[in-house]
């Protein structure tokens, strides 16, 4: 009966992850369909084209402005009745009468205007334009270093899966471990061989295991879930890697600089936009020198232009004073390009430091591999000694169930250790990628 409702136990928990779909993938199944489908790149392409319109609006510096207007009036106004008519060319010598120009008759007039307007030297908009270029290039940098981050992240994810897997694997085959002592342990209870404390302490350990067991089968979920956040798809499927969670030499170097890394070019590129900005404001003191041009139409139904007239000319403005809103946003903008040039040092900064730390990461970690595997393999070996001298008699139950224990303690931290050496590697291989 005892074996009927371990047995049964054991089903139950095996088919535990059988709930949900499974699907098998691969590490570069996962990497194509994050930077094919992964909201945040997507989002981050949206604010590169946001800042890419912001230049295009940028070359109203340089481009003309043509508009086109057409108005229809109907008036008893003696100066609107008077220059309506003088603009339509229609003015005779009864129009002069003092009579009429004071209390005119009603005047429609109809016009049509095309009007140019053409920036010549505006040195502000210069320097603006060059902050928006500047920025735009800051911002497809950003894209480029998001997509190398979701690289990263989708690498430490699907190494999370291959670890959360390998636990289960690992406490599945301690769970059975254990249900086979609980039966030595009760063939030896019932022969009066085994006191009843020792009986209820191996029962511990099978319940023990059974809960080990059941975490790590949700974390087999939890991974899965962030996999399919990552590569936005649904969550409810459980993924099974396609790789074994093995130690994986990236090659990664000591020599590489951070230079040319997206980021850091992309936090250079925003302090010169603020350093573009600085420079625009300082350039509104300057006179700002503009041409224009219209061509008028007019007459007295619609549509029609039987007097026409142009305009062409050049206007020189200098605001000279407007108060104290041009010092304020000139010393506002130099120190706009202070602060940008600080958060640019103190990255330049950090972003060393975790590179160092990294980096001694990948050292630490690969110390600990072997080792690891050392101590897996002798408390596999002193496991299989105990368990025979178990059977004959000859080992407690506390020494075996503490054997058992140290086998599965010591698979899941030689496992952890590749996870970490993985992911060492894979944090230096990103913060030296350019």
């Amino acid at each position: 009966m005892k074996r009927i409702i371990i047995a049964i136990t054991l089903i139950c928990i095996q088919g535990s992850l059988l709930a949900q779909d499974q699907v098998k993938i691969s590490l570069e199944d996962v990497l194509a369909r994050v930077q094919e489908s992964n909201a945040s790149i997507k989002v981050s392409e949206q604010e590169a084209k946001m800042a890419k319109y912001d230049y295009q609006f940028s070359s109203s510096i340089f481009l003309p402005q043509i508009s086109v207007l057409h108005t229809g009036i109907a008036t008893t106004n003696p100066l609107m009745a008077f220059g309506s008519k003088l603009n339509q060319a229609i003015l005779t010598q009864a129009d002069f009468n003092p009579d009429l120009l004071n209390d005119p008759d009603q005047v429609e007039n109809y016009a049509t205007k095309i009007s140019v307007e053409q920036p010549l030297i505006n040195l502000d908009g210069f320097y603006q334009r060059k902050a928006a270029k500047t920025t735009m290039e800051a911002m497809d940098l950003k894209a480029l270093r998001t997509r190398d981050y979701l690289d990263f992240e989708a690498q430490k994810a699907f190494g999370q899966l291959q670890l959360a897997h390998r636990a289960v694997q690992v406490l599945e085959k301690a769970f059975e471990a254990a249900n086979a002592n609980l039966n030595m342990a009760q063939n030896s209870y019932d022969q009066g061989l085994l006191q009843k404390a020792d009986l209820l302490e191996v029962k511990v350990r099978v319940n023990e295991v059974e809960n080990q067991l059941n975490t790590a089968k949700s974390n087999v979920k939890n991974a899965s879930d962030y996999l399919a956040f990552l590569m936005n798809e649904q969550s409810n499927v459980v993924y099974q890697p396609s790789e074994e969670l093995l130690p994986v030499d990236l090659g990664t170097t000591n020599d590489a600089s951070l230079e040319n890394r997206a980021d850091v070019k992309a936090m250079d590129l925003v302090s010169e936009a603020y350093k573009a900005n600085m420079k625009a404001e300082n350039m509104t003191f300057l006179p700002r020198l503009n041409a224009f041009a219209s061509y008028e139409m007019y007459d007295d139904q619609v549509f029609r232009a039987d007097a026409k007239g142009y305009i062409v000319g050049a206007s020189l403005s200098w605001d000279v004073f407007k108060g104290a809103q041009r010092f304020a946003k000139a010393g506002k903008s130099k120190t706009n390009y202070e602060k940008a040039k600080q958060e640019y040092e103190q990255y330049v900064a950090k972003s060393t430091m975790e590179l160092q730390r990294a980096r001694r990461m990948v050292e630490d970690a690969q110390s600990r591999l072997q080792t690891s595997k050392l101590a897996m393999d002798q408390s596999e070996e002193s496991l299989r000694i105990r368990t025979n001298r178990f059977k004959e008699g000859l080992e407690k139950t506390t020494d075996l169930l503490m054997a058992e224990a140290m086998y599965a303690e010591k698979q899941l931290a030689y496992y952890q250790t590749i996870f970490e050496y993985n992911q060492a590697q894979s944090l230096v291989s990103f913060l030296t990628k350019e």
